[in-house]
């Protein structure tokens, strides 16, 4: 057995494990693969021990995966920051972009989106721990957002993504998910009478902090390191 099917079957472990400790559905938690800087044979890799869906952060690297993989039927998740100048291509080879977090972003992506293709499914990064380094809404500002972009052509609204200040305390970490669950539940709420489908995604929860986020209601987890090892930056 290779490393990365061993290192899914024990992540699908962890999973399995809080979800049951939640008194949840196994199945109602999706992992996602976070193959950034990984090469296109660690992904065919994951894919043969059954993964199917991938979470990209570069888009040049994502592009040229997308490339060499072309014979798979992959689902592919942009979840890095979005500069102006990549959402057409965004918008053109994604399934699911888990980063936006300002409407003249999710405007490119509408106009930019094929008409021939599903819409585009789209998830709010929400800065749910203040801080100044990340990226994502501020939770005052995410109603008036949320608004805005559900009401958008060919996107579909899905939920929040949050990545919270990194901690090992669990109690911090139980705090800030349910903050972005409880703000998922306020929009759910707020924006019934415009959604087309209810905000059935929280895509919260890492390697380090997969079983919070699962107890706080994660319905994906965004797993890298504990799939495919350390990320080496310095891969060309």
């Amino acid at each position: 057995m290779s490393t990365i099917a061993d290192n899914i079957l024990q992540v699908s472990s962890r999973i399995r494990a809080a979800a049951l400790a939640a008194k949840r559905d196994e199945h109602s938690v999706q992992l996602l693969a976070v193959s950034k800087t990984k090469p296109a044979e660690a992904l065919r890799e994951a894919y043969a021990a059954g993964l199917r869906d991938f979470g990209e952060n570069y888009l040049q690297e994502a592009l040229s995966k997308q490339l060499e993989l072309a014979d798979l039927p992959l689902i592919w998740h942009f979840i890095g920051p979005i500069q102006s100048n990549k959402t057409r291509a965004i918008a053109e080879h994604f399934a699911w972009v888990h980063s936006v977090d300002r409407l003249k972003i999710a405007q490119r992506l509408s106009e930019q989106r094929p008409a021939d293709m599903p819409a585009l499914n789209i998830c709010i990064q929400v800065n749910v721990s203040g801080e100044a380094s990340k990226s994502g809404c501020a939770p005052a500002d995410l109603p008036a957002l949320a608004k805005a972009i559900s009401e958008l052509p060919r996107l579909q609204l899905r939920g929040l993504m949050a990545i919270p200040e990194p901690t090992d305390d669990r109690a911090a970490q139980d705090g800030a998910f349910a903050a972005v669950r409880d703000l998922r539940d306020s929009l759910q709420t707020s924006l019934q009478s415009t959604l087309s489908q209810p905000l059935d995604t929280l895509s919260m929860g890492m390697s380090h902090d997969l079983e919070s986020a699962i107890a706080q209601g994660a319905t994906c987890v965004r797993i890298g390191t504990a799939l495919f090892g350390a990320r080496d930056y310095a891969r060309p």
